[in-house]
């Protein structure tokens, strides 16, 4: 079997997979958050926390719980880090240093997991089960309730009640992450990944030194980073290496959790707002960009410039071999179109085009189907803005689910989408032209340039991969990197929750023979052109000065 008729396989598989959970999955999400019963556990952690889970909140409370609970996750992990040297189950691994303990709990609050650390030399057993496995869950739980949030304000009307944060991140966590990463983490096990406490073994030499290997809770934190769209590995090498991601089963089964809860939240979302089409408009939406830019990454992998990819059958520096060319295309598509991050080869040694496309897959927001709970509400923010188009096309009042979409709306998903590409290309500029940031390229001209690009780009939309070669282990990358990730992580929920209470507190507007239809074909294409526009205004400049130069020199 060739190498391309091999990652074809593997992609017909992965989406008859997906299609099967789709609907079952979907369904059972839509009754989790819809449900008024609380199961007995629930109830003992609304207990512990002093919440009522019964009383609605308005977008200024729920925002508040939101920020509220991050915060005080934020301080936890960076405490547990500072403290890890006095800490039992530490391996012997000293504190984390400030600035990197304050990169490592925002990273992992904001459900981004950028790590500028090696993690078999720095974290130890507590650290990784209580601080970055636990974040691992809520973070993802947090990102679903906001899009249930706004879900919400386009399902009702004449209130300004949002639900219940607490009731919503309990829900989350304990109905739907934890069991489906519980089975989850069986399958990574089955296939060979590492799920013990031991502690640090001498191996054998290596190159002259002492090679020794970790052991640790890896399947188990394995199977919610992906789930969770997290990305942060138990390793450096993260799902690249073999403790994590043993064979070309679990590399796929990954990937599977990765894209599993982001497409299923579409059909949440037509349910809740009670068009079942509503929500396969947004499916079809989101996978045509994955499609498209998974066919794109294949090609330009698969391309045969020059005679040692001719030998090699692709462009095979800095993957895995057991995986091939294109389960690695597949993988990296799916990490950077959602908020993943994870990695099982080197994104850096893509070829120019290649590494282009997982830098526009972030730069779309993320969207395709994006994160847990994320990719739907910055989705859903893009429809808005289509609709709006399209109302200025034909001088038509935009409406939208039956809400009209007025100065007010859509000033707010303006301000959503305006927020990361600020941040990307103002850090960006900063630290191209400030003498320091530069001395931690690897790499210089096209390709230097591409690893900061991709390095705020990461941050600023809650990615967390790196295009490797950047030493982003500094003050000034721990720093800037990480007020980033909090900023394009809860500036764009302001937004999305003061959008969802606007919405909420309108009254529906009955469809006419003047309404756009928006579950459509048409509107479809409509909103995947709004995207494409859109991030190529956007970005285009950056791009070409990076990876387009590059790809095409």
């Amino acid at each position: 079997m060739g190498p391309v008729l091999a990652g074809v396989l593997q992609l017909l598989a992965l989406i008859a997979a997906l299609a099967l959970a789709y609907i079952p999955l979907g369904n059972y999400m839509a009754k989790v958050y819809s449900s008024d019963k609380h199961w007995r556990v629930e109830k003992w952690i609304y207990k512990a926390i002093g919440a009522d889970p019964d009383t609605e909140m308005r977008w200024t409370a729920y925002l508040r719980g939101v920020l509220a609970f991050s915060v005080v996750g934020v301080l936890f992990l960076y405490l547990l880090q500072r403290l890890q040297g006095v800490l039992p189950g530490s391996l012997g691994f000293k504190s984390i240093d400030p600035d990197q303990a304050f990169n490592t709990a925002v990273s992992f609050v904001t459900n981004t997991n950028w790590q500028s650390y090696y993690g078999e030399q720095a974290m130890g057993h507590v650290v990784q089960t209580a601080g970055l496995a636990v974040q691992n869950f809520v973070s993802a739980a947090v990102g679903i309730a906001v899009a249930v949030a706004l879900v919400r304000g386009f399902a009702r009307s004449r209130t300004g009640e949002l639900g219940n944060f607490w009731s919503d991140l309990v829900r989350g966590t304990v109905r739907i992450l934890v069991p489906i990463a519980a089975v989850a983490a069986v399958v990574i096990v089955a296939c060979g990944a590492i799920q013990n406490f031991s502690g640090i073994h001498e191996v054998g030499q290596f190159m002259g030194g002492q090679q020794q290997w970790n052991g640790g809770a890896v399947a188990s934190q394995e199977a919610i980073k992906e789930l969770g769209t997290n990305g942060g590995g138990y390793f450096n090498a993260n799902s690249a290496h073999p403790f994590e991601n043993p064979t070309p089963f679990s590399n796929l089964w990954e990937i599977f959790l990765i894209l599993l809860i982001p497409f299923a939240l579409t059909r949440t979302f037509g349910l809740m707002v009670g068009s079942v089409k509503q929500g396969y408009a947004i499916l079809a939406t989101m996978a045509t960009i994955w499609l498209g830019f998974t066919a794109l990454m294949m090609w330009t992998e698969f391309a045969h410039h020059g005679p040692a990819f001719q030998i090699a059958g692709g462009a095979y520096e800095g993957k895995e071999v057991r995986f091939g060319v294109g389960g690695s295309s597949i993988f990296a598509v799916a990490t950077t179109l959602t908020s993943t991050g994870a990695v099982d080869s080197f994104h850096s040694s893509f070829t120019g085009l290649g590494g282009g496309i997982t830098m526009l897959g972030m730069m779309l927001g993320e969207i395709a189907p994006g994160g847990t709970g994320s990719g739907l509400y910055g989705m859903l923010i893009m429809a808005i803005i289509a609709v709006f188009i399209a109302g200025l096309m034909v001088g038509r009042t935009p409406e939208y689910l039956g809400k009209k979409i007025g100065s007010r709306e859509i000033k707010l998903a303006a301000c959503y989408i305006l927020v990361t590409p600020a941040l990307v290309l103002v850090f960006t500029a900063f630290a191209m032209a400030l003498p320091t940031p530069g001395n931690s390229m690897t790499n210089t001209g096209a390709h230097g340039f591409s690893e900061i690009l991709y390095a705020y780009t990461s941050a600023s939309n809650n990615n967390g991969s790196a295009f490797a070669g950047l030493n982003a282990d500094t003050q000034w990358f721990n720093t800037t990197l990480g007020l980033c990730m909090l900023l394009g992580r809860f500036v764009p929920m302001i937004f999305v929750l003061a959008l969802a209470g606007s919405l909420a507190e309108q009254k529906p507007v009955p469809a006419t023979a003047g309404t756009l239809r928006t579950d459509k074909p048409l509107y479809a294409g409509l909103l995947v052109g709004t995207i494409i526009i859109i991030t190529g205004l956007t970005y285009f400049p950056a791009l070409a000065l990076g990876p387009l130069a590059e790809g095409l020199a």
